[in-house]
């Protein structure tokens, strides 16, 4: 494994500076712009305001995508990973209405 070296990103005009081992920078980028496409999809429809709530919708629609693959692939439980996700998105959404 090689050391990992800074790398920047850009998400919503916003710069990160993330530590990347440089074989995995291609995938660093990629992900980087997805999120940001995503990110961008969701402010620009208008019913998620506010960077901190796009992120984590976003984060969750990435992750039920993931969870389909995996049951695509024959993977695990999805009903009771679904189930938990749709909790976490309750208890994020309370959390997030609590601290306005």
């Amino acid at each position: 494994m090689s050391k990992s070296e800074p790398v920047r990103i850009s998400i919503m005009g916003k710069e990160y500076q993330i530590a990347c081992p440089p074989e995995e920078r291609a995938d660093l980028f990629a992900s980087a712009s997805l999120v940001d496409e995503r990110m961008r999809e969701l402010r620009d429809g208008g019913r998620v305001v506010g960077a901190e709530r796009i992120a984590v919708m976003v984060a969750l629609n990435l992750a039920h995508d993931m969870l389909d693959c995996q049951q695509q692939a024959g993977g695990a439980d999805s009903g009771a990973q679904s189930a938990r996700l749709v909790d976490l998105a309750d208890r994020i959404e309370k959390s997030l209405g609590s601290s306005r």
